[in-house]
């Protein structure tokens, strides 16, 4: 399978038709058909679903949707590696790619990167969040350098620092809602609420800890992958949403409010990269600051 062909088969999915695909690649209708039919032959497997002659819109079955998927990947990959080996040997530019999940320790990342900016304006940084499973996805893919992460860390495939800042757990409500009086959450205080929790692995166990109770128990109206999302189901009164600290604006201007829970309950955080990993000088030179930070 040769990447120009992945180029042209991802144009056609976003162009989802042929004809259009063609017209952007400077190629000729027939000459791209024959290129997306020799690759599904080459796979044995059908990609496309041509339209008829009425739409001629172009849909993926679902091995079209997994090639996509992988298609993106791939290329993401070969544009990194390029960018880093074609960079002269005197120089220290490119850039540095990290996942992380929603937390406020990012600003000790941003921090990082504006001292380093100065010697090395060159250097440009790429932030892709999401939840751990994300983070540690495209880090065992090779398409992000470092991820940031909660909880335990499986030092059999990662290299990792442990960050001195935590970030606490607590309740996002509604300022007129009836806990927004409390200095801090009990887990009596959330049996009978309805409640918005994250539908991450790691949190859930937390939670049923503190709470000293099964889950199914509670009644949880909603799970969330991003906090910003959450923060908009608690503000139309939904529910209240088990949550990290410094993350939503919770100031005089909002609606919402945060109480930490009570036992405290406090997530550690982590600086992970593969093992064994092979950095470019952008991503060395943020290691660096960071060991020394």
């Amino acid at each position: 399978m040769e990447i120009r062909v992945l180029k042209y088969f991802l144009t056609v999915t976003r162009e989802q038709s042929i004809n259009r695909a063609a017209e952007s690649l400077h190629l000729s209708q027939p000459s791209l058909s024959t290129q997306i039919r020799n690759m599904e032959e080459e796979l044995g497997k059908q990609l496309l679903i041509r339209g008829t002659k009425g739409t001629r819109k172009i849909t993926l079955t679902e091995e079209g949707m997994i090639l996509k998927k992988r298609a993106e990947e791939i290329l993401n990959l070969i544009e990194k590696t390029e960018n880093e080996i074609s960079l002269s040997d005197n120089i220290i530019a490119g850039d540095v790619y990290i996942g992380a999940g929603e937390t406020d320790a990012v600003r000790l990342l941003a921090k990082i990167a504006k001292e380093i900016q100065s010697n090395y304006p060159d250097i440009h940084y790429h932030i892709s969040s999401g939840n751990a499973e994300f983070v540690l996805e495209q880090l065992d893919k090779g398409l992000i350098d470092f991820g940031l992460v909660f909880g335990n860390v499986d030092s059999k495939k990662y290299n990792s620092l442990k960050l001195s800042s935590k970030d606490t757990w607590g309740v996002l409500m509604r300022k007129d809602s009836e806990l927004s009086h409390k200095k801090y959450i009990t887990p009596k205080d959330l049996y009978d609420k309805p409640l918005i929790i994250s539908h991450q692995r790691n949190q859930g166990g937390d939670f049923s800890s503190w709470l000293n109770c099964n889950l199914e128990k509670l009644n949880i109206v909603a799970t969330y992958n991003l906090l910003f999302n959450a923060s908009l189901l608690v503000d139309e009164g939904l529910g209240y949403a088990i949550v990290l600290d410094k993350i939503i604006n919770t100031g005089d201007n909002s609606n919402l409010c945060f109480r930490p829970l009570e036992p405290a309950v406090e997530a550690e955080l982590s600086f992970i990269w593969k093992k064994y990993q092979v950095f470019s000088k952008a991503a060395e030179q943020f290691l660096i600051k960071l060991k020394e930070s």
